[in-house]
């Protein structure tokens, strides 16, 4: 794991924290795209647990992009150096939140989906090819 040092007062850091949009221009760039292609569906629904980045209610599709930093990725996550204590716990309680989310979805016949932020920076095309081939499956089921 990569250790960050934080010089920031604890109210810099809450600052910048609030100023995290709660929408990343990956996801922005990923809606693009399937929109492109011809897919509808909603984005960041407040209807649906957890808020997913791409729902389409119809399918019972759910689609996650998950932030390595913010979900834990195991190969890219890093935890800040200082105020290690609260980022542990902040970090382990997405990670557990995102695994009641997909239970919840699981349990009610939903399709659910997470995408690592690094699959979409590694190959975009690819990573938008299985979006795509998840949803197609989902809407012929």
């Amino acid at each position: 794991m990569i250790h960050l040092s934080d010089n920031l007062t604890k109210e810099q850091r809450s600052k910048t924290m609030k100023a995290i949009k709660s929408r990343s221009q990956l996801e922005d760039t990923v809606s693009k795209a399937l929109w492109r292609e011809g897919y509808r569906f909603r984005k960041n629904d407040k209807t649906l647990l957890g808020k997913p980045d791409i729902s389409i209610k119809k399918y019972k599709v759910a689609i996650f992009i998950d932030s390595c930093f913010w979900h834990g990725c195991p190969l890219h996550g890093n935890m800040p150096e200082s105020n290690r204590e609260y980022w542990e716990k902040k970090l382990l309680r997405n990670k557990n939140r995102d695994q009641e989310v997909n239970e919840y979805y699981r349990k009610m016949g939903w399709n659910c989906l997470r995408v690592w932020e690094h699959d979409l920076k590694q190959d975009f095309d690819q990573t938008i090819k299985q979006i795509k081939n998840f949803i197609d499956q989902a809407m012929d089921g």
